[in-house]
């Protein structure tokens, strides 16, 4: 199936690493041109490494709760690259700012560092993406919907970016620019990896959780939410659909505890 995405150029923020680095690669794979915006880390170099045989992924270095940055960010991809099709906003950290534990510092903190450049980036890509017509994706949680407990800016967050989903696509509709969610549940990434190997019995508590999973008793793999986010992204194969949400989590979210 042709995505119709060889050429275009794909902001995918934090695409360096964990579920970002598997959008970048299913993004590459349909010939698209993929800049990766976010900081340089280890996985992030690896990343590089991995894909430098392919010209059309480049990194722009960027903290991106530096708001200032983020405006420069978009102005030097345009500027090397040329005009953004798709944004896919991606990075963020569940980082365990909670309301009884927590402070009012730590949870602005956690929505400069997981909700805010949601915003700014697509605020200054809106001029590109109204001349290609493009699509943003937004990478939610599915804490969003379900709350986890002791995460409260994280929540905010993940459900500030649903909301903001239905209304980009209710106020870009004149301009026929996409905008869409993809949910993850439960995704083996690096970041996952190390939190698991913080605990006292690794593989006990990974199998309490998949356990919990109905389809397959398995974690969602990175490359089924790239394929989801690749699909939101085509203007060829959803170009009439905008505004959804779309969670990609082996039902673990609506399915009856039931059947687990």
């Amino acid at each position: 199936m042709d995505l119709g995405l060889k050429d275009k150029l794909i902001v995918v923020t934090g695409g360096g690493a964990g579920i970002g680095a598997g959008i970048s690669r299913a993004c590459l794979a349909e010939g698209a041109r993929v800049v990766v915006l976010g900081r340089r880390s280890e996985n992030v170099r690896a990343f590089l490494e991995e894909t430098q045989a392919a010209s059309d992924c480049n990194l722009v270095e960027a903290h991106l709760e530096d708001l200032d940055r983020c405006q420069s960010a978009i102005a030097e991809i345009e500027d090397r690259y040329g005009d953004i099709y798709g944004l896919v906003n991606n990075a963020g950290v569940n980082d365990g700012a909670g309301l009884e534990k927590g402070s009012v510092a730590r949870f602005v903190e956690s929505l400069n560092k997981n909700l805010i450049h949601y915003y700014a980036l697509a605020h200054y890509a809106l001029p590109s993406l109204k001349r290609t017509q493009g699509a943003i994706v937004n990478i939610s949680s599915k804490v969003a919907l379900t709350g986890q407990g002791n995460t409260s800016g994280y929540a905010a967050s993940k459900g500030a970016q649903l909301a903001l989903t239905r209304e980009w696509a209710a106020e870009l509709l004149k301009y026929n620019i996409r905008v869409n969610a993809v949910l993850p549940a439960e995704v083996m990434t690096p970041l996952y990896r190390r939190w698991l190997d913080t605990l006292g019995d690794p593989e006990a508590e990974l199998k309490r959780i998949t356990d919990k999973i109905p389809l397959g008793r398995r974690m969602t793999l990175a490359s089924e939410i790239a394929a989801t986010t690749v699909f939101l992204l085509s203007p060829t194969q959803s170009a009439h659909t905008t505004g959804q949400h779309l969670i990609v989590d082996g039902g673990y979210v609506h399915l009856d505890r039931a059947l687990t």
